[in-house]
């Protein structure tokens, strides 16, 4: 074998460097997204858009690295559909006429208000704090979940998550 050869055989845009690690981490990638997701359809679909984006992204990543890319990928492409999801079924609550409204159309307008002021907090929090937070309050994951899940510590969780509720705090005092 030529050194070409042996070159293009490492890289990660090889088709058959490329298949043995869609192999080797498809099936735990899926897996780990169905626990998350409880949905193996959405699994299914956010593994493979992680190996898409892998695939786009082949000539700046060496085979060793694909198995972290893919998988924090996956987180990301997680928590966005996450947050897509908790806006669309805002949007429905909001959207959808109610009955009978015992509350003040102050108090309602005050409601809305408030959830549309967190919303956007929560969208301008530094992506590490938005993270640890969405995963700590919207998927309902413990502290040390979250730390192996991000490969931090419990402390470093801990005071992402105290600095997300600070700042968020301070929209909720502002209404």
């Amino acid at each position: 074998m030529s050194k070409t050869d042996q070159k293009s055989d490492s890289l990660l845009c090889s088709e058959t460097v490329f298949k043995s690690v869609f192999d080797l981490n498809y099936k735990a990638l899926r897996n780990y997204l169905v626990y998350q997701f409880r949905n193996v359809d959405r699994a299914e679909d956010t593994a493979q858009n992680a190996f898409v984006i892998l695939w786009e992204n082949c000539k700046i990543l060496k085979p060793e690295q694909a198995k972290s890319f893919l998988f924090t990928t996956a987180i990301r492409l997680s928590l966005n559909q996450i947050k897509h999801d908790k806006v669309v079924s805002n949007f429905e609550l909001i959207s959808k006429p109610k009955s009978i409204n015992v509350e003040s159309p102050e108090y309602l307008f005050e409601e809305v208000e408030l959830k549309v002021r967190l919303e956007k907090a929560i969208n301008e929090l530094p992506e590490k704090q938005r993270v640890v937070f969405l995963m700590n309050r919207f998927e309902n994951h413990s502290y040390s979940e979250i730390a192996k899940l991000l490969d931090l510590s419990v402390k470093a969780v801990e005071k992402r998550m105290h600095q997300a509720l600070l700042s968020l705090r301070k929209v909720a005092k502002n209404v």
